[in-house]
């Protein structure tokens, strides 16, 4: 009959016991904190192209600000539908490029589960549809793909489609 191994008669055992224990330990202390809506944008790898268009739109600031900020931000496929000459349009036009993105931008926070059949006022002061069906999310014409990404000022929703802003009037 074999007698249990004592952790405390058996020093090398202790030893390894105790590593695991702390590199155990160490992996859960490692979890990153939410960083801003901009920063969790730019670590999204399919949200490359927004990244890109906020800094050249010199946005990147106002969305480390405190907010809350609640952003639809459209996925790199959404902006390849986009038409090649828009595309070159808000290139040309950082005034239009700006008004673009703010409209996909509301303030406060507002988690999937919160969204209403509603309008909200964006960033640029247009108003956005917002509809819910269960689960299903939609801003505008585009559907939510990934929801609820927390951000320490706000949320990032992914969106399928590039909203495009009514013309001002």
């Amino acid at each position: 009959m074999s007698m249990p191994i004592s952790l405390l008669s058996r020093p090398s055992l202790l030893a390894s016991a105790t590593i695991a224990f702390a590199a155990l330990i160490s992996g859960c202390a490692s979890v990153t904190a939410p960083v801003s809506v901009t920063d969790t944008i730019a670590r999204t790898p399919s949200l490359s192209t927004l990244n890109g268009l906020i800094s050249q739109a010199g946005l990147s600031d106002a969305l480390k600000a405190a907010g809350p900020f609640t952003v639809f931000a459209p996925n790199n496929d959404a902006f390849k539908a986009v038409p090649a000459k828009t595309m070159e349009d808000l290139n040309q036009h950082p005034e239009k490029l700006k008004d673009l993105l703010t409209y996909h931008v509301i303030a406060g926070k507002s988690m999937a589960a919160d969204v209403k059949n509603s309008k909200a006022t964006s960033l640029n002061g247009a108003h956005l549809e917002l509809s819910k069906a269960g689960d299903f999310v939609t801003v505008e014409s585009a559907a939510v793909t990934t929801a609820d990404i927390a951000a320490s000022n706000g949320v990032v929703h992914i969106i399928d489609t590039v909203l495009i802003p009514p013309a001002k009037k």
